[in-house]
């Protein structure tokens, strides 16, 4: 995503990206995407408030799709965090600034932390130089780097101060910081207060992200001499002049690349350690869906967040992995199945269904799907039954990984309100609500690319006799729902009646079908 005109964010839209796609070089990976950080940068960029290009993103998470010669260390299908360009689907990156994923970590978390916590580290350690007992004041405590920077300063023994809006002020009090040493960031008092604090001594370092007269506040913090560290892009001093002014101080703006390759590489292993070892952990995460980046855009502009802004990039489904079809061998799997094949370029397909290879018609199926590149295996079993589902998954994952689920097994048991019975209702539920209940569960680590339920227009609109159907797809489009509230893949396809006559459909007669058009509903 780029901006196409500098000063409206609202203009963020989808640009091609050839060069994720290009042969890689000597040390470079290929990452599939699954999220991406949002940076100040971004927002400073998209209003065009610096001059260094209007393409979007600079951190993420996912997995290796690719490793160039070279590269050591990362294999194809690691999760890895890093300082991934742009925002999309795919980015290419010097392997030297991506590490692994700690477990047990989303990928969500894992995008909220290289910029954050490599520029912390960057600027307490390389440019500040910090000494355990030294006084540091870090702005913005409850952003991204700030959380980052208070965490890596409590670890190192430094006494911290930080500032935040008096509404945030309740996240920094939770992270351990004294009362006394918090200060808002709407007015100029933490400058009076902090000199009062330490009896006109002040601070040995400043961390600052602000900017006009907060920033002159903070250089009278350093009484004394003292290293100010700028990680704003607004308000850039000249070193020299603030060295004449406020003697001592030891001025350096910087952007995270100044560390170079190397180094980056370096801070990252021994972060790695620390978040390996639970010393850190990754900030407060509010995550928007891709196709949400202008709204997470102004919602950073406006500082809403805490923590940090991470955007959540739809899984691609993978060709050479494997698609799990629920009720697989029916009329409507056999139609899915087909179109997976010749539209999605599915290559690996498992169909499951209660009757398995013994449904009529599935040898001519496997034969036809075979002769259009598919590799398909048929299998009996339940997806209502969670160990025999269980089973299936996990030689699935031995073969090759599962990319997508789709859930399209269903039956029907009409009945009026007065013949509805609980058996009845058990019989229609188990098919659609506790099979994909269990699919849910079984697959909910897998960083599935697609969950997609087979519903029903019933569940909205409702038809006599169908209350226990119309139940049960309601249930399927709410998982959908509840998935993607998680951030996870999910879609519910509410279909109406097909035009091919299925099992579900075959008692339909005549004055069944003439009602369902006066409806409204066409085959």
């Amino acid at each position: 995503m780029e901006v196409a005109e500098p000063g409206n964010l609202g203009s963020a839209a989808v640009v091609d990206a050839a060069e994720a796609g290009v042969a890689l070089l000597p040390g470079q990976v290929r990452v599939g995407l699954r999220a991406a950080g949002v940076n100040f940068r971004d927002v400073v960029a998209g209003l065009g408030m610096v001059a260094d290009g209007r393409v979007l993103g600079g951190e993420g998470a996912g997995v290796v799709l690719e490793a160039g010669p070279g590269v050591d260390g990362l294999v194809v299908g690691q999760s890895v965090m890093g300082l991934v360009p742009g925002w999309g689907p795919v980015g290419v990156v010097d392997s030297r600034l991506v590490a692994a994923v700690p477990r047990g970590w989303s990928f969500q978390e894992a995008a909220a932390v290289p910029v954050g916590f490599l520029t912390a580290f960057y600027a307490l350690r390389d440019l500040a130089q910090v000494r355990p007992g030294q006084r540091v004041l870090i702005h913005a405590g409850t952003g991204g780097v700030g959380t980052a920077a208070v965490q890596l300063a409590q670890e190192w023994g430094l006494e911290v101060f930080a500032t935040a809006s008096p509404a945030k002020q309740v996240a920094l009090r939770a992270m351990g910081i004294d009362e006394s040493h918090i200060a808002s960031t709407r007015d100029l008092a933490f400058g009076e207060r902090f000199l009062a604090v330490t009896g006109g001594a002040g601070m040995d370092v400043v961390v600052n992200a602000l900017a006009g007269e907060f920033t002159d506040a903070s250089l009278r913090l350093l009484p004394r001499g003292g290293r100010f560290v700028e990680m704003g892009k607004t308000d850039i001093r000249d070193a020299e002049q603030v060295a004449q002014t406020y003697p001592g101080v030891v001025y350096q703006a910087f952007d995270l690349m100044d560390a170079g390759e190397p180094r980056i590489a370096e801070m990252f292993a021994e972060l790695g350690v620390m978040f390996e070892a639970g010393i850190l952990k990754p900030p407060p995460v509010t995550c928007f869906e891709l196709s949400q980046a202008v709204a997470a855009l102004r919602h950073l502009q406006a500082a809403r967040h805490i923590g940090k802004v991470v955007l959540n990039v739809p899984a691609a489904w993978d060709p050479q992995g494997t698609v799990l079809v629920t009720g697989g061998t029916g009329t409507l799997g056999g139609e899915l199945a087909r179109h997976l094949v010749t539209v999605r370029g599915v290559r690996r397909l498992v169909l499951l269904s209660r009757r398995g290879p013994a449904a009529p018609g599935v040898a001519g199926l496997v034969a036809e799907l075979a002769e259009l590149g598919a590799e398909v295996r048929v299998v009996a079993g339940d997806a209502a039954d969670r160990g025999a589902l269980a089973s299936v998954l996990a030689k699935i994952a031995v073969e090759r990984p599962l990319t997508a689920v789709v859930h399209a097994a269903g039956v029907i048991d009409d009945a009026t309100v007065e013949s509805l019975t609980p058996q009845r209702m058990a019989t229609v539920l188990s098919a659609k609500v506790d099979a994909a209940w269990n699919l849910h569960e079984l697959t909910e680590d897998a960083g599935l690319a697609g969950f997609v339920l087979y519903s029903s227009a019933g569940a909205v609109m409702g038809s006599a006799g169908q209350g226990s159907y119309a139940a049960a797809n309601a249930f399927l489009d709410a998982l959908a729902v509840y998935r993607r509230s998680r951030h996870l893949a999910g879609q519910s396809l509410a279909w109406g009646l097909w035009e091919q006559t299925s099992e579900m459909t075959e008692q339909l007669e005549g004055a069944g079908l003439s009602r369902l058009r006066r409806g409204g509903i066409e085959p």
